[in-house]
């Protein structure tokens, strides 16, 4: 039930959350000798979801391009390539994991503004005004 009110910000905020535990991972790592940055892209987590049936697509119209059944992208995690390496091995990039902190703090956010302007809307229904 929660799928169809919430769309796809509940595995939004599933998503950012993992997502926030692997940035900070990176980050508290940045001075450890031959460690490598790790994500995973958000944008595939949550066309993973469409692919593999947690958010079906649906055809209403004969003339919509079906989906590929071979159409699965994962949220697996990747390893970052670093515009500078450096010389012990380390692939963190603070600047980078930072900025890559802050969109996904962003996003987090918009999802639980999106799901909270929901919830407001489903109250006043309830309530009948």
């Amino acid at each position: 039930m929660f799928e169809t009110i919430f769309g796809i910000h509940e595995r939004a905020l599933y998503a950012a959350a993992d997502r926030v535990g692997v940035l900070a991972a990176n980050i508290a790592n940045a001075d450890t000798p031959n460690f490598k940055a790790r994500d995973f892209d958000f944008k595939a987590v949550l066309a993973g979801e469409t692919a593999d049936g947690g958010l079906p697509m649906t055809r209403t119209n004969a003339g919509h391009i079906a989906l590929a059944p071979d159409t699965s992208l994962s949220g697996e995690l990747k390893y970052r390539v670093p515009f500078q390496p450096s010389l012990d091995g380390n692939t963190v990039e603070t600047p980078v994991e930072s900025a890559q902190f802050a969109e996904n703090a962003i996003r987090y956010q918009t999802s639980l503004d999106a799901i909270s302007r929901k919830v407001s809307l489903l109250s006043l229904a309830i309530a009948g005004q």
